[in-house]
């Protein structure tokens, strides 16, 4: 081991078996056919807002985007998520790498989450064989076929777990490829690492994800809605892992961030939901919708505009009425980047205070 890194191929993991799970999905999932809990008057008006937005931007043509948290999943609207897409009022969803995680142990085991004050202390949070196995695993063969973050958990979710290229298969993959083939990195990468982890499978790998119906992933991989997923090295509990790439989960993340882009390239009078994310979805929107009007205006096009925001947190809005635009350095209010980033992104910003699940059941329960 180098003086200066720890190594993390020496990483002791266990099964999910021994965690102490904090939230299960038969107490959690919310029946898309029940009536949604109460919201105050001031959240109504909000929801009705948001659909009529969303009902003309539909009618148009143009995108809807939701960009969440992984508490949105956790308090159990995935199959709400999932109506919602397959009504077409969802045309991209993205989260950030512990909506993916959550989303997996959902599917697999239909429970997820643990004490981080009690397992940091004992060196255990984070290290769980299943989740590390299954999440690295599909990332790194992403790579070899030019896939996604999102696509990728998608594909394993609803196809029950995934082929594997053998070592042979990837040296024939190299000497076939040209320097220019996007997906040669991702080879040599999977290579690399069978021979730096011996333990890594090739094959078909057989995972039964039994709660498939809760995963917002392979609802969206089976509806063919994009799905992307934008998370950080080191952020996630997957980088607890031996079999974890930095490498791997940059490329497939760079891959997400451009279809991302893709959806923002739609939003000419569409809609944007951040609900949940007080970090991953104002600055991965900030700085795509940034590429796409860079990309618009070298064609000649004009930039991103006529679109609505739709912020939802359970925290007020510091007092702050976001539809009059950004706040001065004075107020509290705007030291609240999850609204000030947004307020800056042209377009017309509403702020709703709710709970985040509530929201989207009201949502669905209006447009269904």
């Amino acid at each position: 081991m180098a003086s200066d890194r720890i190594d993390l191929s020496h990483l002791r993991v266990f099964p999910l078996a021994e965690r102490r799970h904090l939230s299960r999905l038969e107490d959690v999932l919310i029946d898309p056919a029940s009536a949604p809990g109460p919201i105050n008057e001031a959240g109504a008006a909000q929801v009705a807002s948001c659909v009529e937005a969303i009902r003309a931007a539909r009618a148009r043509g143009a995108g809807v985007m939701l960009l969440y948290g992984a508490h949105l999943l956790r308090n159990g609207a995935g199959q709400l998520l999932g109506e919602l897409m397959r009504g077409g009022w969802l045309t991209h969803l993205a989260t950030n790498g512990a909506g993916s995680i959550h989303d997996w142990e959902f599917s697999w085991q239909a429970k997820t989450s643990e004490s981080v004050r009690e397992n940091v202390a004992t060196g255990t949070f984070g290290t769980w064989r299943e989740t590390g196995d299954a999440l690295n695993l599909a990332l790194l063969v992403a790579g070899t076929r030019g896939e996604g973050y999102g696509q990728a958990i998608g594909r394993f979710i609803a196809e029950d777990g995934i082929d594997v290229p053998t070592t042979e298969e990837l040296r024939e993959q190299i000497s076939l490829m040209g320097d220019d083939d996007p997906r040669l990195p991702g080879v040599a990468e999977l290579l690399a690492a069978r021979h730096r982890l011996p333990s890594l499978p090739d094959g078909r790998v057989n995972v039964a994800h039994r709660y498939r119906h809760a995963s917002v992933a392979a609802q969206a991989y089976a509806a063919g809605v994009p799905w992307t997923v934008h998370p950080g090295i080191g952020y996630d509990i997957i980088a607890c892992h031996p079999w974890y790439s930095g490498a791997a989960v940059g490329r497939a993340a760079n891959i997400d961030f451009a279809r991302f882009g893709a959806a923002v390239d739609s939003l000419d009078g569409g809609v944007v939901l951040s609900v949940g994310t007080a970090i991953m979805g104002p600055q991965v929107f900030e700085k795509s919708l940034s590429c796409v009007n860079n990309l618009r205006l070298q064609a000649g096009r004009p930039i991103v505009s006529g679109h609505s925001l739709y912020v939802v947190d359970l925290q007020d809005g510091g007092g702050w009425d976001w539809t009059q635009g950004e706040p001065p350095k004075t107020s509290a209010a705007y030291y609240l980047r999850f609204c000030k980033s947004y307020a800056r992104m042209g377009g017309d910003l509403h702020y709703v205070q709710a709970d985040n699940a509530t929201f989207v059941h009201h949502l669905h329960h209006a447009l269904a």
